[in-house]
Parts: structure tokens; C-alpha cells; sequence
């Protein structure tokens, strides 16, 4: 508030309370409370996985078999000098063969395994793949089975069917927050006072009717009313909307 200017951000010793230099630090693993082994920066690198200019494909897979949840980072593929005719033929044949492919593949002291897969753009994408144990499994969540009525899934068929599309074109799609913070920035440069309303505090989840929102949803999509739709029993099953869905992946604190 002072002078407006940038800060840097400092390390203090909890026991000294004093400003530590990173050529001071050495980095260490506790494993148990307060207690911890440590590494010289010679040590890690040492530990580092040896980086390549290539990505060696171990196996080929059916395109869908890797569940998105294992995505990570993305990176287009290029040929080399000389390569277009050797990636040529590796896009067209998974293309036809409807396979991508596994492969291993070290960067910056880390080997990671890959997905190569074709772009709908044309070309090739190198998919970077969480490990098993960077993901949480579903069946940690605990979701009791529930019996679904045919009415209810015949419902909730014709509500998705009002709303398909046989593609997905991220231009229609925008970032609102992203918007926001661009205009507030262009009236501040311009001198201009931005005002924010602020909005009431949402509660927690609130129990809905399952079948009374699918049919409200069908309504507004299609223009008939709620008496229009079909209707299931008095009896049909309750759900909970949550307020934040639970992280899927794992977090690992770092030292």
C-alpha cells in the first residue's frame, strides 16, 4: 500500500526467525513428525530421470479404453526433419485401426507414461497420463446402489436427447470470469471507479424431487408443461445436491 510496488517472496526459519537464501537450503523428506532425511541438490539430480527427444510407444490401445480422468497435461506433436512421412503413416494407421497409443516419455528429470493420440484437427497429440495412484477411486465415495424406475430413465432419455449435440465446438463457449476481470481492468486504466455487488451467501444442499426436476427441465426445453410430461409414482427416489463435488484426483503435500 505503501509505493505500489512488486513484493518477492522470502523463506524464514521458524526457529531463528531469520530470512533464509536459497543457496542455504538443502530439500528433505519427513518421514515422521519434525524428523526428516535429506538430499543435497547433488543427490536429486542424480535421482532424475535422464531426458530423450523421443517418445518410445509401448503398446497400442482401443481409442476409448483410457478414461479421461487420467488426462493431465497436453502437447501437440510435430514431425522432425524428415519425419512427415513416418508420422504420416502412424495418424492415418491409428485412424483406421480406431487405436491410440501407450509410450513412455522423460522430461525435465521426470519420465512420464503418454497417450499419443490423433487430433480432430489433424495430427498428433501427446497426452500426458496421471498414475493410478494420483487418482482417486470412485469407490472411495461410498455410492449406494439405487434401483432406477423404467419411467424415470425413459424421462431422463428424452431430457438428454432435447439437449444433444453430435459435436463440441469450444468456441461457443466462453470464460464469463475471464470477461469480468478484462472490463474491470480496461475501467481502471480508463480511470473509471468499479463497483462490485456482493452477493447473499449460498446454503448447504437442499433435497429436490428427482423426477419433478427432470420434468420441470423436459418443460422449459420443449415449451410443453409439467402435466404434459410423463409421469412416475408418488415413491420416486430423492437425491442431494451438493454444494462442491469432491476432488477426483490425490493431493501430495510437499516439503
Amino acid at each position: 500500500k505503501a509505493c505500489g510496488s512488486r513484493l518477492k517472496q522470502q523463506y524464514i526459519c521458524i526457529k531463528e526467525q531469520v530470512v533464509v537464501e536459497r543457496e542455504d537450503m538443502d530439500k528433505g523428506y519427513e518421514f515422521t513428525h519434525e524428523q526428516y532425511v535429506v538430499f543435497t541438490a547433488e543427490e536429486l539430480k542424480a535421482l532424475q530421470e535422464k531426458g530423450t527427444h523421443t517418445v518410445d510407444i509401448v503398446a497400442f490401445v482401443p481409442a476409448g479404453s483410457i478414461d479421461p480422468i487420467y488426462y493431465d497435461k497436453a502437447y501437440y506433436l510435430a514431425p522432425d526433419k524428415r519425419g512427415d512421412r513416418p508420422y504420416k503413416l502412424l495418424l492415418e494407421g491409428m485412424l483406421k485401426t480406431n487405436r491410440c497409443a501407450l509410450a513412455r516419455w522423460a522430461w525435465r528429470g521426470k519420465s512420464y507414461t503418454v497417450q499419443v493420440r490423433p487430433s480432430l484437427e489433424g495430427g498428433l497429440v501427446l497426452q500426458q497420463l496421471l498414475y493410478g495412484d494420483e487418482v482417486r477411486s470412485m469407490k472411495d465415495l461410498g455410492i449406494p446402489e439405487t434401483e432406477v424406475k423404467p419411467s424415470e430413465l425413459e424421462l431422463a432419455i428424452m431430457l438428454i436427447e432435447q439437449s444433444a449435440q453430435d459435436t463440441f465446438d469450444p468456441a461457443e463457449y466462453e470464460d464469463e470470469e475471464k470477461k469480468r476481470i478484462e472490463a474491470a481492468i480496461d475501467q481502471k486504466i480508463a480511470g473509471k471507479e468499479v463497483t462490485v455487488s456482493e452477493e447473499p451467501e449460498k446454503g448447504g444442499g437442499k433435497v429436490i424431487d428427482l423426477m419433478e426436476a427432470l420434468r420441470a427441465s423436459l418443460a422449459k426445453k420443449t415449451g410443453t408443461t409439467v402435466a404434459d410430461a410423463p409421469k412416475a409414482r408418488k415413491t420416486a427416489k430423492r437425491v442431494t445436491t451438493a454444494t462442491e463435488p469432491a476432488p477426483a484426483r490425490k493431493t501430495r503435500a510437499k516439503k
